[in-house]
């Protein structure tokens, strides 16, 4: 395993201004870094897997060390099949810290090879997650200061699909 090749997992559903800071500055940590989009179905995601890949995709500036693929399996997997050794996970509150340290700890306990860093994100994009900004569309609000541009639209467009009269 290489430590110059992290995962970024999540479920990106939709992806955020928050998690785009924690891909550029792991960029800039590690010499490639994969944004590892779950499939996520117990979550009931808007969009599907590859559609969450691809707004990732065109979020992503020109040029970045950075990869984008999906997996429906244990992370850990993942991360051996694609050569990586370290983790990355974003905390944006201490709220936060219990569940990801607990995932880190199974993480190793099934490859102890595996390291987790935990980055935090700008203050400005602390209060931000998936499901506030999604909340936020459902009712009407503007979400453009919250995503990346690419994604606005056709977050907007989705949820005026889903919302039931």
């Amino acid at each position: 395993m290489s430590v110059s090749h992290a995962i970024y997992p999540g479920s990106f559903d939709p992806i955020t201004l928050g998690h785009m800071d924690v891909i550029e500055r792991a960029c800039v940590m590690f010499a490639q870094v994969t944004v590892a989009v779950a499939a996520s179905e117990t979550k009931n995601p808007l969009f599907s897997a590859e559609e969450r890949a691809e707004m990732i995709r065109e979020a992503l500036p020109a040029g970045i060390n950075a990869t984008v693929k999906t997996f429906d399996d244990l992370l850990v997997d993942f991360v051996q099949r694609e050569g990586a050794g370290v983790v990355i996970r974003g905390l944006r509150a201490v709220s936060d810290f219990e569940f990801e340290f607990q995932m880190a700890l199974m993480n190793r306990r099934l490859d102890p090879r595996l390291e987790t860093v935990f980055l935090t994100p700008k203050e400005d994009y602390t209060f931000l997650s998936s499901r506030i900004v999604k909340e936020v569309a459902r009712l009407g609000g503007d979400v453009s200061a919250f995503v990346p541009e690419s994604v606005t639209g056709k977050l907007r467009s989705r949820v005026s699909k889903s919302v039931k009269p």
